[in-house]
């Protein structure tokens, strides 16, 4: 252990700590705009300048490590006014169009000017030239208003792995973007928007789809229903206020009423769908190669995630036959709302709008796909992450916290806890084993609370098995057999369980994958900043929520089965094939670095 002096507090701690990180033990703030959790510093932005005594310049405390004896001021007059300098030299090279940028009072660096009470700029430097790239249906990029803090292509490098940006230049004239100065959609970007997650300002943002859905609304030929994915009910309340993991379900309703759709309706429903239709399909597959010998594409991955359908299509499309056939709960959602629900209420699917919220980007570009789409008519029509849907409750005047707590409309409102859990990393294999060791013994899930804890949490890459035993009469194929299943979030994680696989051969039955870390609970489109503190929060609000629910497991719910039974058939019928399922094509074959193939 070290021990050192921060602002006159002794601190106590670990060899290799950082001076930054000494200091938060104490609950010391220093100001940073290119620091990441667990990630290598990289002392890019220098605002964590802080004085040590006895040295003879200021210490860049994210990358500094503390030493014994060392006696350091956060906030001493010359780290105070080193600090504001700093700022004041990025505002005045920073074309940041404060007045009408997107982030407004979520800028980290306007925040920065704000404490250091920076009120006029005595510098005016040169300005990059501004580059717009909208080429993507997800994401917006503005070079002008970068301010080569790199924490996106950290992200984007070292936690996803994709590799889509890098600086490039030298000095001034550096620009972060793709090779060669491209736009996104020339290079194997998968739209997670992790990239806008982690910006400190507005050089990369989700593209907008509210004055689009505004319009809609507005449109009295239009009926225009909303759904909304698990993780935003224990994320939008930040938006507001609240701590993370609030469960804000019955107010979020009430606010989308309030906005105008037509129905509320919850994502869940089709999560719950997309178990059957999923479990279904694995045990269909287990049949084919353990009773009829024949080749069957095993480990079969999840299909819930867009952006690690994007990685694989881009990087891995040797797999692609391994992924369910299954579209993700967004796209089954707007598939039966515009032919089930639509035929219940006598609407023409081609004046129903279907909008979904969700916590990604990648969504976006998902609605976008041209397979996602029944009868010629696209199964979504917009998307909004979860921080537009915060901007369109302010923008309507809504005083969020003081609405009632209202419920989902039917028939497409009803799920279980399962559902919900399709938040968290996990979550979905969770879920799919709840139902399918049911199916398979008729008995419950041997698993406490029905949890199974081997495959929570945060860790990268996490294992499970479950012995199968006592099963009934059509499953008598799987008796004895260890079902074995893996779990990875963060696509740099999947990059390294893929490569292991690839080398090494499967030993798994079943592969949950999520594109963000933590799931969808840390998705690009949830509000910022999320570090693990944060998603770990939302991960309890979101096992609260299964917890607090009468059904747990898919396929008890009521409304699901009535579904099978009045229009479906069966899971993997002709019907649900038809509406439920779809394909996915190499993209490095069809169109090179191109998210249009």
């Amino acid at each position: 252990m070290i021990n050192l002096t921060v602002n006159s507090q002794q601190v106590h701690v670990p060899k290799g700590t950082t001076i930054l990180e000494a200091a938060r033990k104490i609950n010391v703030q220093i100001p940073t705009l290119c620091h990441m959790e667990n990630r290598e510093p990289i002392g890019a932005c220098r605002v964590c300048l802080v004085e040590v005594a006895g040295a003879k310049t200021l210490a860049a405390s994210c990358s500094t490590p503390v030493s014994e004896g060392m006696v350091v001021h956060t906030n001493s007059k010359k780290a105070r006014m080193a600090r504001r300098l700093v700022v004041e030299l990025l505002l005045s090279e920073h074309d940041g169009n404060c007045q009408t940028c997107d982030r407004g009072t979520d800028c980290e660096l306007r925040a920065l000017a704000e404490e250091m009470g920076v009120k006029t700029l005595p510098y005016e430097g040169s300005k990059l030239k501004s580059h717009i790239d909208d080429s993507t249906p997800a994401l917006i990029r503005d070079s002008a208003k970068c301010i080569k803090c790199r924490r996106c292509v950290t992200i984007c490098n070292e936690i996803q792995g994709v590799g889509a940006l890098h600086p490039q230049g030298r000095g001034f004239d550096t620009e972060i973007g793709p090779a060669f100065t491209r736009d996104l959609s020339e290079v194997a970007c998968v739209q997670c928007g992790q990239c806008a997650a982690v910006c400190p300002v507005g050089a990369i943002i989700e593209k907008s789809s509210i004055p689009a859905i505004w319009a809609a609304i507005e449109n009295p030929k239009l009926h225009v229903v909303v759904q909304t994915a698990p993780a935003i009910r224990a994320a939008l309340g930040e938006e507001f206020g609240y701590e993370p993991g609030t469960r804000v379900t019955g107010k979020m309703v009430a606010a989308l009423r309030r906005l105008g759709f037509n129905s509320v309706f919850d994502t869940n429903f089709s999560a719950d769908l997309t178990i059957m239709e999923e479990g279904t399909e694995l045990l269909t597959r287990l049949k084919s190669a353990l009773v009829d010998k024949k080749e069957v594409a095993l480990p079969m991955f999840t299909s819930c995630s867009p952006g690690w359908i994007n990685f694989a299509e881009f990087y891995f499309p040797q797999y692609l036959p391994n992924i369910s056939t299954c579209k993700s709960p967004q796209q089954m959602f707007g598939a039966v709302a515009k032919s089930f629900y639509a035929r219940k209420i006598g609407v023409d699917p081609k004046n129903m709008v279907v909008v979904s919220v969700m916590p990604c980007t990648a969504k976006k570009f998902e609605a976008q796909r041209p397979e996602m789409n029944a009868d010629g008519v696209a199964d979504v029509d917009y998307v909004l992450t979860t921080r537009e849907l915060g901007r369109m409750i302010k923008e309507a005047g809504l005083e969020f916290r003081s609405l009632p707590d209202e419920v989902m409309d039917a028939p497409l409102g009803l799920s279980s806890g399962a559902a919900d859990i399709f938040a968290n990393t996990g979550g979905v294999m969770e879920a799919a084993l709840r139902t399918a060791y049911e199916i398979v013994t008729g008995r419950e899930l041997p698993a406490e609370n029905l949890h199974v804890a081997a495959i929570t949490g945060l860790e990268g890459i996490k294992e499970a098995s479950v012995k199968i035993s006592d099963t009934v009469y059509d499953w008598r194929f799987l008796e004895g057999v260890e079902l074995k299943v893996a779990v990875s979030h963060g696509l740099g994680n999947t990059r390294r369980l893929l490569e292991h696989i690839k080398t090494h051969g499967s030993p798994y039955h079943f592969i949950e994958v999520m594109a963000c870390p933590g799931g969808c609970i840390g998705g690009g489109g949830q509000p910022r900043y999320t570090d693990d503190s944060v998603r770990l929060k939302r991960i309890a609000g979101i096992y609260a929520e299964d917890e607090s629910k009468p059904l747990r497991k898919s396929h008890e719910n009521p409304d699901i089965q009535k579904l099978y039974e009045e229009f479906l058939g069966v899971p993997l019928g002709d019907k649900s094939h038809h509406l439920l399922h779809t394909h996915y094509t190499p993209k490095q074959q069809t169109c090179p670095g191109a998210w249009q193939g």
